[in-house]
Parts: C-alpha cells; sequence; structure tokens
C-alpha cells in the first residue's frame, strides 16, 4: 500500500535508539525525509546514518526537547534544510533505565517517593516537550494546510499503571491536549493521534525486563502464542499509517498497540 508520504519532512524526537529509531526507519523506507532528534549526537547521527546507507534522505539534530530554545533551533534547522516539516512524532519521553536500582527507584509506589526532581523531569519530558515542539511545528503545517501531530504514550496513560503514578498522570495528559489539539487545528487539515504501545522491547525497558521476569508476558494475551513482547517495529507501523495520507480522516484518536494487554473503550 502506497502511504502518499514519499517526500514529506518529518521530525521523530528522542530518535537515537528504541522505538524512536525504528519510527525513522520505517518512515525512510517510505521515502519520508527524517530529522532525527536526540540529546545525544552520536545516537542521532547513527540513525541518520543508518537512512542514508538504505537510500534515503535524513539529518540528525541534537535538542533537549524541555528547553524551547533549543526546539525552536531545531525545527529552524530542519527548515533551512528541507524548507517544510510535514510530520512530528513525540516520542522523547521515557527515561533509559540502566540498572534494577534504577527500576526501583523510578517505579516506587507513590505514597513512598519523595523525591521532587524526579516528578519534575517526568513532568518536563514528557509534557512540556510535547508542548514545545509541537508549537514550533504549528504554523508551518497550518501555512501549508498539511500536517501531521502523533504522540507516543502508554497505557499507563490509559488506564493506570500501580508503581507509575506520575508517568500515567504525565502520559493522560498528553490524550487530553491531543483530542483538544484536533479540534482546534482541523480546519487546516492537520490531524493529532496517539499510539499507546504496551510493554516493548528496547534498550530503555531491558533492566526494567529482566527485573520482573516471565511474569510481564503473562499479561498480554498475543504474547503466549507469537512468543514475544512488543517490538519497535509493531508501535512503527501504526505511526507510518496515522501519519499518512491514508489516514487524513482519523484525528484525536488513540491507537492501542499492546498485545491486547489493555482494551479500553
Amino acid at each position: 500500500m502506497d502511504l502518499g508520504i514519499k517526500d514529506r519532512v518529518a521530525i521523530v524526537t528522542g530518535a537515537g535508539r528504541g522505538i524512536g529509531r525504528q519510527i525513522c526507519l520505517t518512515l525512510g523506507e517510505e521515502g519520508v525525509r527524517v530529522a532525527i532528534n536526540d540529546i545525544r549526537e552520536e545516537g542521532a547521527n547513527a540513525v541518520a546514518d543508518e537512512i542514508k546507507k538504505a537510500g534515503g534522505q535524513a539529518i540528525g539534530v541534537v535538542a533537549d526537547v524541555t528547553n524551547q530554545d533549543q526546539v525552536s533551533d531545531m525545527v529552524k534547522r530542519v527548515l533551512d534544510e528541507w524548507d517544510q516539516v510535514d510530520i512530528l512524532v513525540n516520542n522523547a519521553g521515557i527515561p533509559v533505565l540502566q540498572s534494577s536500582q534504577d527500576v526501583m527507584a523510578a517505579a516506587g509506589t507513590f505514597f513512598t517517593q519523595t523525591e521532587r526532581p524526579q516528578w519534575d523531569r517526568t513532568m518536563q519530558l514528557i509534557t512540556y516537550g510535547v508542548l514545545f515542539c509541537t508549537r514550533a511545528v504549528l504554523d508551518t503545517m497550518m501555512e501549508r494546510r498539511w500536517g501531521r501531530i502523533l504522540s507516543i504514550i502508554s497505557d499507563a496513560g490509559r488506564v493506570g499503571e500501580p508503581r507509575l503514578v506520575p508517568y500515567s498522570m504525565a502520559k493522560a495528559g498528553v490524550v487530553g491536549f491531543t483530542k483538544a489539539l484536533a479540534k482546534e487545528v482541523g480546519r487546516y487539515c492537520i490531524t493529532a493521534n496517539c499510539v499507546s504501545p504496551g510493554t516493548t522491547e528496547t534498550e530503555a525497558t531491558k533492566a526494567w525486563l529482566q527485573a520482573q521476569g516471565e511474569q510481564i508476558m503473562r499479561g498480554y494475551p498475543l504474547a503466549k502464542g507469537l512468543e514475544r513482547l512488543g517490538q519497535p517495529s509493531d508501535i512503527a507501523n501504526a505511526v507510518a499509517f496515522l501519519v499518512s495520507q491514508r489516514a487524513e480522516w482519523i484525528t484525536g484518536q488513540v491507537l492501542s498497540v499492546n498485545g491486547g494487554y489493555a482494551m479500553p473503550d
């Protein structure tokens, strides 16, 4: 199926690894010109090199999405390179957990958590990162009367997860933002949607999965049959469809890509 997005320009945030990396590679395969954002220059450039070696067009763009000035500079760089931004994928928002100690610190019960800096970073990365990046690209999308805003959330934001209370709160906020935005910008032929993954095997979740063991598999109806949890490609394929021309009549929606873990109405 031709998705109708060849030569479109996309910015994908937090894309130096994991789900973001695969989203970039998949969009590149569809002929999209991809700006790979990451806070780590080597990660962004490595993904850009992968796309270019496969025959696509890509650049790495370093920016901290919680810094509005850096976000503005990032968008300007992309506009200088390609003169348009058609697609924004707000993927940044999951901290990399390096050890089982990190896992326990990030996922303690809410009534035992007292560290505001950790809450602030969660809210800044997930909420302000989405706000800053989305606002920075809207003018060019409105002018061209075509745009796709796609935010990666989490089933924690749809149904709530114990031991992930601030994270669930922030991701739920992105859903409300997306629905409200969709109502504002639809007149400019811009869509706003979310993709909601369940547990996905990436570098960021490696320590988490090691700490939790086989019990995680039990919560996913498809996991036993397929003998796996979610993969970045599962998320990337859903993103590619929702940012495509084929999905021009879909906006304000949340698509769960979760192997059946949660089935909210």
